[in-house]
């Protein structure tokens, strides 16, 4: 990424994604935070943009190259859910199961197949991808005891879904000098049950849950120049805890 590119970050008011948005902007960066939420006090443009309408997504992305002529970068950041999301899996819907597969994982690939239309006529680009932890290794149950907070069983298919659907694109795409990488995060601090906090910091190595702004970083490497040569990667940042 040079001074001055063009990314789109959807999600970008979330607790990740404002992170993801500023880290881009203080390196000078024109980034595009595609949200239903606009942040009044993040340093970027704004597009109105539900990524699970395809027509939303196609108006965003004309709006962009209205605007720029160029899409350097996109992170799929966002993160829609059902009302239900967290139901536990013996009583979990066929229904609800697939309205998150398609508000998670498939409006991922609309709206990158769409960036990467442009980004083959450009032969240039960065995509990526924020996948977890969860779609690298299985779920520790324990870390969850004594407290409510659950498990959804479609996270761990869906990011396990996108982390190989980055290495195929990585694949299909790098011909055309385009980059789509993966960045894994481990647990994020969010005021949490001091329980969980407590079970999982005990677990990790590195003794603390990580930051929004642990995870923006990497993000930013990854579009950047530094990175010319990195593509179909999975980054892992999560303080160790897969290593163990």
């Amino acid at each position: 990424m040079k001074t001055n590119d063009v990314v789109i970050v959807t999600g970008g008011s979330g607790l990740i994604g404002r992170a993801i948005v500023k880290c881009l902007s203080e390196r000078s960066n024109t980034v595009i935070n595609f949200d239903l939420r606009e942040s009044s006090d993040l340093n970027c443009e704004f597009v109105l943009c539900d990524i699970t309408s395809q027509k939303s997504v196609k108006d965003g992305i004309d709006a962009v190259l209205a605007k720029h002529h160029r899409i350097d970068g996109l992170v799929n950041n966002a993160y829609p859910r059902t009302k239900d999301w967290g139901t536990a899996f013996d009583e979990l819907t066929a229904e609800s199961w697939q309205q998150n597969v398609d508000m998670q994982l498939n409006s991922v690939f609309f709206i990158t197949q769409q960036v990467l239309f442009q980004m083959k006529k450009q032969n240039r680009g960065s995509v990526v991808n924020i996948a977890s932890i969860y779609g690298v290794v299985g779920n520790d149950q324990t870390i969850y005891e004594g407290t409510k907070i659950s498990t959804p069983a479609p996270y761990s298919a869906i990011k396990g879904g996108l982390i190989n659907f980055t290495r195929y694109l990585a694949g299909l795409y790098g011909q055309y000098n385009v980059r789509i990488n993966c960045v894994s995060p481990g647990g994020i601090i969010d005021s949490q049950d001091p329980k969980f906090v407590a079970a999982y910091e005990h677990k990790v190595p590195m003794k603390r849950m990580g930051t929004p702004e642990d995870i923006a970083s990497p993000v930013a490497f990854l579009l950047s120049e530094g990175a010319l040569y990195i593509t179909g990667q999975i980054l892992i940042v999560d303080g160790g805890w897969t290593a163990i």
